[in-house]
């Protein structure tokens, strides 16, 4: 009975905590920057946003992925981060979850208000990638599998991808080095041997996030390609092009949840106030490959919509598109199209802007960047700018709930961490 109770109180508290703030800083490749330059531009923001000072704070979670690997920063990474800016006294939690770490630092901030923890909580991602030194650089994401069977990883890649790549000398490659393109080219020739996915589709993908990344004037690239355009860039691993792939990038974002009591302290509009309708976080396991009923992401999903919103009920979506293949696959197990059909909404428009299910409206992962601690909060970003109707020139029209999907690493045959957040007006 005492489990029972809990857990419908921890449903009906959830139902009540709000978002205050977020802060986002441009994502890019800044070499002149570090972790506790991009920390103190996004947490002085996120505090100015939510109209709070930093004593107002009674936790912070910290998302950090590769500052150990990139500079030896290990251990205490948010505390060092944060006590320049004044943060003492306070529970500090250092997350690390791969390219979901942000978004897992979301959720274990909204269920520490929920548990009745704290009334104001900071929530905070930070990245520094970019290096001169590119093996150090690119070797970051090595971790992201089961690094004792790195042989077994890439023979279950290899043999997914059974499609035969073309012969053609003229294509031009890029000169990419992350082990996870390999793994991104095996989901995306599996795809289109299981239901027909074309590169064009493929392209027109990238195209729609490269388009929307324009008007966002925090994403790294703001460039427009056309679908001739990416297809005609150069290959990473077929079928991907350049820019169908998120670059490397820096940058830091985060957000300030509270309780009802903890609102009572905002100095601003209580109409800016976004309300969080639930976050899951979801690990894989052993399905078949076939076994589309066992996605990560679709078993997410499906706790997520038993806050009683459906897909049907989504003004929008940011998933996580590290390549293209990503958002096809991801609004597929959402349940936003059908299996198989992720390619064909891209490419009939219905996933862009003023389409009936904008996808990725900030430009995604493709274009806005992909600092990968940063990542899921910078999604949060997003849904929330959208929501409170401040996205200027991409703004959607009159949204009221909206979806982020983020997912991370890989374990077996898919991503090893997937995390659905649904927030309202």
């Amino acid at each position: 009975m005492y489990h029972i109770e809990l857990e419908r109180g921890i449903k009906l508290m959830a139902s009540k905590v709000s978002i205050a703030g977020v802060s986002m800083t441009r994502f890019g490749k800044f070499l002149n920057k570090s972790v506790k330059d991009l920390v103190q531009e996004s947490v002085s923001d996120v505090l100015i946003d939510a109209g709070l000072e930093n004593d107002d704070i009674q936790a912070v979670f910290f998302g950090n992925c590769v500052q150990g690997h990139m500079e030896g920063q290990d251990m205490i990474r948010g505390q060092v981060a944060l006590r320049p800016l004044g943060f003492e006294k306070l529970p500090i939690f250092n997350i690390e979850n791969a390219c979901a770490t942000a978004s897992t630092a979301f959720h274990l901030g909204f269920n520490y208000i929920c548990s009745g923890a704290a009334d104001i909580v900071l929530a905070v991602g930070a990245e520094k990638m970019y290096s001169e030194n590119r093996d150090l650089m690119f070797s970051a994401f090595n971790g992201a599998w089961d690094v004792h069977n790195s042989d077994l990883n890439i023979k279950i890649f290899e043999e997914m991808a059974s499609l035969t790549l073309p012969t053609n000398s003229s294509v031009k490659k890029a000169k990419i080095s992350s082990v996870f393109m390999e793994v991104y080219a095996g989901w995306c020739r599996k795809h289109m041997e299981l239901f027909g996915t074309t590169q064009n589709q493929l392209a027109a993908v990238a195209s729609k996030n490269h388009m929307h990344s324009v008007a966002n004037e925090k994403a790294q690239y703001r460039k427009a390609f056309t679908i001739e355009d990416v297809l005609n860039s150069q290959t990473v691993i077929h079928p991907l092009t350049l820019p169908m792939c998120s670059p490397i990038s820096d940058g830091a974002a985060a957000a300030i949840m509270c309780s009802p009591k903890g609102l009572n302290k905002i100095k601003g509009s209580s109409k800016r106030n976004i309300r969080v309708r639930t976050s899951v976080i979801q690990t894989g396991s052993n399905r078949n490959i076939l076994d589309s009923k066992k996605h990560i992401t679709k078993l997410a999903a499906e706790k997520a919509y038993n806050c009683g919103i459906g897909p049907d009920e989504l003004d929008f979506l940011e998933v996580h598109d590290a390549t293209a293949i990503g958002e096809i696959i991801e609004i597929e197990a959402l349940g936003v199209c059908e299996q198989g059909e992720g390619g064909i909404f891209a490419e009939r428009g219905l996933t862009a802007l003023g389409g009936s299910i904008p996808v990725n409206p900030s430009g995604g992962l493709e274009s806005k960047g992909h600092p990968i601690g940063a990542t899921g909060l910078g999604q949060i970003y997003e849904l929330v700018t959208q929501l409170r109707g401040e996205a200027a020139g991409r703004q959607i029209s009159s949204p009221k709930v909206a979806l982020a999907q983020n997912g991370g690493g890989v374990y077996g045959i898919e991503e090893a961490v997937s995390s659905v957040t649904i927030l309202s007006i």
